[in-house]
């Protein structure tokens, strides 16, 4: 086996690790959730895919799939800048300022809103179950950026 395969398949290994700490530590997220009525004081939503510099086949594809969920549901909500959607490497050090303010230790999908009651972010969790399911990966985080859009924090 050549040093190449080797790391290959560490960095598989890793990968595979870390998405399962990432499943299974659900009850440990920290999500600021309020639960709304619908009131929409909602100024602003960021979108955003938090990833290592060489990222996994499956954090890769679940930043695509919410990148394909915006690009395709917001066009007008991203032209006007009421949606922020980014892919952001956490281990660039250009970056700290975002990662200290959604809390980021790990690959992981947040959601940040901008109300007349400040800023409120969640880690999406779900998104990690769907990623080999693209369209009800993308329909299901549509519903989510709708509901936030809307004011409501509810799942």
């Amino acid at each position: 086996m050549t040093s190449f395969m080797r790391k290959q398949g560490f960095l598989l290994k890793t990968c595979i690790i870390a998405a399962i700490i990432i499943i299974t530590s659900c009850s440990f997220c920290s999500a600021e959730e309020t639960t709304g009525a619908g009131s929409s004081s909602v100024e602003k939503v960021e979108v955003y895919h938090f990833h290592p510099t060489n990222g996994c086949y499956t954090c890769t594809n679940m930043g695509k799939n919410a990148e394909d969920t915006v690009n395709t549901y917001f066009p007008k909500e991203l032209e006007s800048k009421r949606i922020i959607f980014d892919h952001i490497n956490y281990q660039d050090p250009k970056n700290a300022e975002l990662i200290k303010q959604y809390e980021v230790s790990g690959s992981s999908l947040m959601i940040g809103v901008y109300d007349a009651d400040g800023f409120h972010k969640e880690e999406n969790i779900k998104v990690w179950y769907l990623t080999g399911k693209k369209d009800e990966s993308m329909t299901y985080l549509k519903e989510i950026i709708e509901k936030r859009l809307a004011g409501d924090f509810s799942e």
